[in-house]
């Protein structure tokens, strides 16, 4: 008797539905992962490559999150301990930002790049990929 109510009662197209929205939004999660990822190993990479160029004793630090911002700090010309401002909410997080692209313009020009490719990140909607196509020039094209 429980059973026929079950039958009876189960709306097969919204099941479907669900179903497909559930299938449609794990496949956008993984994609999203798996694109997170190879941006995570393109900036390490460069980093690495920038790092090396410019004798710093440990580039592998590029792959370690926080301690990669120290490495480009000290590539800059910045001590590495600003990075401590990371624990001030708001206001130190703008001023590692700051920092941070003070050090990036500091190592673009150092490796004969203009400065101001630093500044791609800021600009709005397009930034972050201006900013991974100019890390990529400094990392791996040979400035004549």
């Amino acid at each position: 008797m429980a059973l026929e109510n079950l039958a009876t009662n189960l709306d097969i197209p919204s099941v479907i539905a669900g179903s497909a929205i559930g299938v449609i939004l794990a496949a956008g999660i993984f994609l999203a992962v798996i694109l997170s990822l190879a941006v995570y190993i393109y900036v390490a990479l460069a980093w690495m490559k920038i790092a090396k160029e410019m004798n710093h004793k440990h580039p592998w630090l590029a792959w370690i999150p926080i301690a990669n911002v120290a490495m480009i700090f000290q590539l800059g010309k910045f001590h590495w301990a600003w990075i401590f401002l990371m624990l001030v909410p708001v206001l130190g997080w703008l001023a590692i930002g700051v920092l941070a692209i003070i050090s990036t313009w500091r190592i673009f020009e150092k490796r004969k790049y203009p400065g101001w490719f630093s500044l791609a990140g800021i600009i709005p909607k397009i930034g972050g990929i201006l900013y991974l196509i100019a890390l990529g020039f400094v990392a791996w094209k040979k400035k004549k």
